[in-house]
């Protein structure tokens, strides 16, 4: 396949789908005429397939799935998709986060990394790196191909020096804008899962998220994109009003899109 962008070019295009992005299930696609990757598997085989389908994608040309880490809504698809794939595609994850993962039947050509390192994958770079977030050992992930850097940032609870490090020169990201603070703290969630996702290894706030778009956001940015948002403790018009501030604050105008929970956003050509 070629992809055709917005500027005409052929055959130097990438192009980026969140499949899903919310604690029902987190999946992303990347793909180059080249190569093809989903970062996560956290949704069923039947609507995985159908929704890299439905952007003009064949399941059965991926090239490799990449791991955050092991919690189910970035998992619960990833044994039952490498069996309907014969076992071909490869799972990257780290050395700590494979074995915390109970696979049911037989499991999927693993290859493990230590955190922070690169792997290349057709003429994709993709490099991870140290997040904070409850689990062995969670990493975010930069896929660079074509001159392009996407950049995959969510489930942290907050965003060190380190992480907005990787962040530099990215083209597109998926950043996690998960609650509002206020409507946690009023919110249904019993009170030690509220102090969970409030500590600096839950989630990142709103609040959070707009702070690093005022001030260190790069200027590179085309697209961003905010996803995991609660369903209970935040709302797509609260996530989008407070970015629109930010990027009015430090004057850039990236194209803005949060990702509704439980829908399939629209595939970017870079």
């Amino acid at each position: 396949m070629v992809y055709h962008g917005r500027s005409g070019r052929e055959g130097v295009i990438v192009k980026v789908c969140v499949l899903a992005s919310s604690s029902a299930g987190n999946s992303t696609f990347i793909g180059t005429e080249r190569t093809r990757i989903l970062i996560d598997a956290g949704l069923n085989r039947k609507e995985t397939f159908a929704r890299l389908t439905a952007i003009g994608e064949d399941p059965g040309q991926l090239d490799a799935i990449f791991v955050t880490h092991e919690h189910s809504d970035h998992i619960s698809g990833l044994g039952v998709i490498s069996r309907a794939l014969k076992g071909r595609v490869p799972v990257f994850m780290t050395h700590l986060t494979a074995p915390s993962i109970e696979w049911e039947g037989t499991p999927p050509p693993v290859e493990t990394f230590q955190a922070g390192a690169r792997t290349d994958v057709g003429d994709m770079s993709i490099q991870s790196f140290t997040i904070p977030h409850d689990a062995a050992d969670p990493v975010g992930f930069t896929v660079t191909a074509r001159g392009f850097k996407v950049s995959i940032a969510t489930d942290l609870g907050y965003l060190p020096d380190s992480v907005k490090f990787h962040l530099r020169g990215s083209h597109f990201i998926l950043l996690e804008s998960n609650h509002h603070p206020e409507l946690l703290k009023v919110g249904p969630y019993p009170w030690h899962l509220k102090q969970r996702i409030l500590s600096r290894k839950g989630h990142l706030s709103n609040e959070a998220a707009c702070e690093y778009i005022s001030t260190e956001l790069p200027d590179e940015v085309q697209t961003l994109v905010l996803g995991h948002l609660s369903e209970q403790n935040n709302t797509v018009w609260e996530t989008e009003l407070g970015a629109v501030q930010a990027l009015n604050k430090r004057g850039l105008t990236p194209r803005l899109v949060v990702a509704e929970p439980r829908k399939q956003g629209e595939a970017f050509l870079l």
